[in-house]
């Protein structure tokens, strides 16, 4: 049986190239803007990829001239425009003079309204076809304390395992001290999880800590096991497992 090859991600200023299998289309002014199966993903850095596509399936109608900018030593920007609506800065279009990435343009992700794997949409960047998640049941015994005060006591907790960041802790409503949760304004996206909204723990009157609870209230469907629970970030709270106090991660990824 041949290996199976091992994708390491590039060091940063690196940059490693492949083929996307799936048909990728963005969103803009009503329209598609782009529609090809032939895009490329591109690692920029070593966290996730971004659509990269060749210059053969380039949306010139919608490339606004007047915008042109040539970045010196780099690849030529031009806004969309499609009627009245602008995206200001959103195709950067790269030349002979650029090594790996010559013949390709680049559409800023942020820019799109929408982006499509297929037919569904993908949200906040690429998902990286390197990286995996795992949600799984666990009875270890889990408490977590904030400014020395307990906040979650849990039996149940559920694993959250993602490729090369650190386990996530998942604990029943239930099992966490509610009336000291507040709810904070704060949401964040996963391509992987969905849309998280946040809590701050006030331990006491003139002591809260912002931001370090997080949950999904209608989570993508692979990671549906998180569905209601709450996690604590464990860069910013103490954490024992088994009765044994965790070290704090190093790493600010949710």
């Amino acid at each position: 049986m041949s290996a199976v090859p091992t994708f390491v991600p590039p060091e940063l200023g690196n940059t490693h190239i492949e083929d996307c299998p799936k048909r990728v289309r963005g969103f803009f002014g009503g329209v598609f803007i782009v529609d090809t199966r032939k895009a490329k993903l591109v690692w920029e850095h070593k966290w996730y990829p971004q659509y990269y596509f060749p210059n053969s399936v380039l949306p010139s109608k919608f490339l606004d001239d007047g915008s042109k900018q040539v970045l010196p030593d780099g690849p030529t920007r031009y806004d969309i425009l499609v009627g009245d609506e602008r995206a200001p800065g959103a195709v950067l279009v790269y030349g002979s003079s650029n090594g790996d990435l010559a013949g390709l343009f680049k559409i800023v992700y942020s820019s799109m309204a929408k982006w499509f794997e297929e037919d569904e949409q993908v949200f906040v960047h690429p998902k990286d076809p390197y990286k995996r998640v795992d949600v799984l049941q666990s009875s270890r015994h889990v408490r977590v304390e904030v400014h020395g005060v307990e906040v979650a006591n849990t039996h149940k907790p559920r694993l959250l395992f993602e490729t090369s960041l650190p386990v996530r802790t998942y604990i029943p409503q239930t099992d966490c001290k509610l009336e000291l949760l507040v709810p904070s304004d704060l949401q964040t996206s996963c391509p992987y999880k969905g849309v998280a909204s946040y809590y701050h723990v006030q331990t006491a009157p003139d002591r809260r800590a912002d931001n370090v609870v997080w949950w999904y209230r209608n989570p993508n469907v692979e990671c549906a096991m998180i569905n209601g629970y709450y996690a604590f970030y464990d860069e910013h709270v103490d954490v024992w497992v088994d009765g044994e106090k965790q070290p704090r991660p190093k790493t600010h990824f949710a």
